[in-house]
């Protein structure tokens, strides 16, 4: 399979576990389970793919983590840059399902926190952690 399609089935498999959280309140154990299930697959799929990355060429000349373009570096190839999007995918849910686990707040406020969350990461978390810090207030 090529990244492309890759991309397309990690970008549709992380759905079901998103709209489980937006459903919690009906049964939330089991949809945190869901969704966290799913997060953990993703998490496999990453590892698959930084493996297969490592055993292929390596990362190019000048790649690392100790500057912005060594960054770039490491996400140059689509293989690698697939790898950091599953990343996001995985992470991200696992943090929407913390928030929907936590369940500080009302739901018709964390559904914003969720979509937030899926979208722009830590903006959903900030704006979770706010919420919360709000009606404690």
């Amino acid at each position: 399979m090529t990244p492309d399609s890759l991309f397309q089935i990690a970008s549709a498999a992380v759905l079901p576990g998103w709209l489980a959280l937006a459903c919690a309140p009906l049964a939330r154990a089991r949809l945190v389970l869901a969704a966290r299930v799913i997060a953990v697959l993703l998490s496999g799929f990453y590892v698959t793919l930084l493996v297969t990355g490592l055993a292929g060429e390596g990362p190019p000349a000048g790649a690392g983590f100790d500057t912005l373009e060594g960054v770039r570096l490491l996400l140059s190839s689509p293989q690698a840059l697939l790898a950091g999007w599953v990343h996001y995918l995985a992470f991200d849910l696992w943090v929407g399902s913390w928030e929907a686990e936590d369940a500080a707040l009302p739901h018709w406020l964390l559904l914003p926190c969720l979509a937030l969350t899926f979208f722009a990461g830590p903006t959903g978390l900030l704006l979770y952690h706010l919420f919360k810090a709000a009606r404690k207030a």
